[in-house]
């Protein structure tokens, strides 16, 4: 019997402008947020307290942006770097244009916007990756650029048990 793990791509399999949709999406819960927060013992009530989130601009709480963020960027290790990531190297320009609610579906999407071969770490590239999170209308809730390491395929099928 032929058996096929899930793996994310190799360096050589990232193609430059392609925009991968991470599915299914995430409808997101009270509970998420609340979990979330008390987990990374963020106590803003902006995400704990309906009664004061009620009287600020927005009218009710909102998602935490840092479970947004975990989200956007968790979506997408199935299809891009399970198994083929050497090192998540770091963010850049985070934003968070619109809130997210709850109730509100979120819906991934990545594209790669660069990718070099490592000077220092042969058979390793570094890929630039744009993740953007949507709303169920579209509507762009988070956005940020991230660089990860990840494996080329035959210095990783070298060191890989087998």
């Amino acid at each position: 019997m032929k058996e096929v793990e899930q793996r994310g791509l190799y360096y050589e399999e990232f193609e430059l402008e392609t925009r991968y949709l991470h599915r299914p999406g995430r409808t997101v819960t009270e509970a998420d947020n609340v979990l979330f927060t008390t987990l990374t013992m963020n106590t803003q009530a902006l995400h704990l307290d309906a009664a004061w989130s009620a009287r600020q601009p927005f009218g009710t709480r909102l998602m935490n942006s840092m479970w947004t963020l975990a989200t956007i960027v968790g979506a997408s290790v199935a299809q891009l770097t399970q198994g083929t990531i050497v090192a998540n190297l770091g963010f850049s320009e985070v934003s968070f244009p619109h809130p997210l609610y709850h109730g509100d579906t979120l819906y991934s999407e990545t594209t790669v916007t660069a990718k070099r071969l490592s000077a220092s770490r042969a058979g390793q590239g570094i890929v630039t990756l744009e993740h953007t999170g949507r709303n169920q209308d579209g509507v762009v809730v988070a956005t940020a650029t991230r660089q990860v390491m990840v494996w080329c395929r035959d210095a990783h099928l070298v060191t890989s048990d087998v």
